[in-house]
């Protein structure tokens, strides 16, 4: 499981980032994602990159996802999301820090996963047999 940490200028740039790295991503979120102290996630992230932010965010937010984190940096590197997405690995020593604090913060609010909650094939045979829809107008355009 890799850890996301994402900052931003407003709430709807971090639900976009959140969706895109879902929908075009294919990153599978494991927790809710939780809303982090804006200063908190700029000074980690600062910690992280050993340098100065050139901009501060006002809004923060981060959540586990199912991959390991070499995928995750791959998927996010592949999308271009409208905020400043770092997945923190266990190497550093904010990890830690970051898991602890998801502990006690609040959920995300206006997120929704727009992916199916089951991950397998749906069974659409109604006691073993399969249904046949008919229906004429499919086929309206066929000249008999």
């Amino acid at each position: 499981m890799a850890l996301i940490l994402i900052r931003g200028e407003n709430n709807s740039k971090l639900l976009n980032a959140i969706s895109d790295m879902e929908r075009h991503g294919n990153l599978n979120l494991v927790t809710q994602p939780k809303a982090i102290d804006a200063e908190f996630a700029d000074s980690l992230v600062e910690s992280i990159l050993n340098s100065k932010l050139r901009t501060k965010s006002n809004v923060a937010t981060a959540f586990f996802v199912r991959e390991d984190t070499t995928l995750s940096i791959i998927q996010v590197k592949k999308i271009h999301p409208p905020a400043h997405v770092v997945v923190v690995s266990n190497e550093y020593d904010e990890y830690n820090k970051l898991k602890n604090l998801l502990d006690d913060s609040p959920n995300f609010r206006g997120y929704h996963s727009h992916k199916a909650k089951n991950d397998g094939m749906i069974d659409y045979t109604i006691q073993g047999k399969q249904r046949h829809i008919k229906n004429e107008k499919l086929n309206s355009y066929i000249k008999k």
